[in-house]
């Protein structure tokens, strides 16, 4: 039979810890890591594809963005993913740390979109009427969810990997024991 104990928010069992609570300061650093990096390369992809972009470009345009949009969230993702699973130490839920990191990442982003969106106030709903542009944002939906689909796969293997690499570093795991 396995040896178990607790203390606090933490299990160990045969020289294994298991976290019980998320470890916030790792997730939010996993998140600021994410929105830097995305933001940082998102402006240079709205500078490299975005200054040809009008009603008369070619299609390519939005293939371009889409493209750029999938390639940096699933790096940024992966980065963040791999910080959050370096700063949480020696556990099993990396899995659980980069799923939360990866819906808080979504979540600011989808802020900064929103406060983005309002700034613009009523010229947006002018803007909305445009044909392009529907067609541009309806793309770019459909470019949204590939990204955060892969994101999150991201997210979750980056993880992961920081878990290999600590288990490989000779980082050595102590057990908890019951005082």
């Amino acid at each position: 039979m396995a040896d178990s104990n607790y203390q606090g928010n933490v299990y160990s069992r045969n020289d294994e810890v298991m976290v019980k609570r998320p470890n916030w300061g790792a997730i939010w650093a996993g998140m600021f890591t994410f929105v830097a990096i995305w933001s940082v390369f998102g402006m240079l992809g709205v500078a490299i594809f975005g200054s040809p972009a009008s009603p008369s470009a070619p299609a390519g345009v939005n293939v371009g963005m889409s493209i750029w949009a999938v390639i940096l969230t699933i790096i940024a993702m992966f980065v963040a993913g791999r910080i959050t699973g370096q700063l949480i130490g020696p556990t099993n839920s990396r899995v659980m740390h980069g799923i939360v990191m990866f819906g808080l990442s979504v979540t600011a982003i989808a802020v900064l979109m929103v406060a983005g969106g309002n700034a613009l106030g009523t010229r947006l709903i002018e803007l909305t009427h445009n044909h392009y542009l529907l067609g541009f944002f309806a793309d770019f939906g459909w470019a949204t969810f590939v990204a955060l689909f892969l994101g999150w796969l991201a997210a979750i293997g980056g993880a992961l990997s920081a878990g290999r690499e600590l288990s490989h570093s000779g980082f050595q795991q102590h057990q908890v024991s019951h005082a």
